[in-house]
């Protein structure tokens, strides 16, 4: 009896989206979460080219703001480099129906990687990542948080500040931290299914 035994290499389509709506100019600390979604594409995309896979790029936000298609060769890194730095987060987010789109423009099977705060509803999101997988797609996603969101380490009255309408609400944070971490968690808890 004899074992055969062989490595094939696989040429992979990598397809970053990253979210560009206002919300992701939010920092509490000394990095904004667009910055942070920048050093996590900018990582993927130099992997990606180093072992010869072709990397694309979409930056999204009350549509396809900024859209790089997938190529393998390393002056395309450059570009891409280039296109990611120039993304600046503003306006409302239009996740779910970018994602949509983007399911069906996509027409080879790619790894799709998702950079986003995911301020959506679950559901909705659900949604579109069956729309993906149904098209033969692997999706991986990194959901950003600021610390202080997590936290809600707020001791005084504060005015919060819509970052994609405009709209701004006056709280008391020791009247609603329970609710939003128990909100928080529910949130949290539909997103992982």
């Amino acid at each position: 009896y004899f074992v055969k035994e062989f490595e094939a290499d696989t040429n992979l389509r990598c397809c970053l989206i990253v979210d560009t709506s206002g919300s992701m100019r939010f920092g509490s600390g000394d990095i904004t979460k667009i910055e942070y979604a920048r050093q996590i594409a900018g990582s993927i995309g130099y992997l990606a080219v180093a072992q010869g896979d072709a990397v694309g790029l979409s930056c999204v936000a009350e549509g396809i703001v900024q859209s790089l298609p997938p190529k393998r060769n390393p002056a395309h890194l450059r570009t891409f480099n280039d296109l990611l730095e120039r993304a600046q987060a503003t306006g409302p987010t239009k996740l779910i129906p970018t994602l949509h789109e983007l399911a069906e423009t996509i027409r080879q099977r790619a790894l799709i990687v998702l950079v986003s705060d995911l301020f959506v509803e679950p559901a909705e999101l659900n949604e579109c990542f069956q729309h993906l997988l149904f098209r033969k797609h692997d999706l991986a996603v990194f959901h950003l948080y600021d610390p202080l969101e997590l936290s809600f380490d707020i001791k005084r009255p504060t005015r919060l500040l819509d970052m994609e309408g405009g709209t701004s609400i006056f709280i008391e944070p020791n009247e609603i931290a329970d609710r939003y971490h128990r909100a928080l968690e529910e949130y949290r808890q539909q997103i992982r299914q």
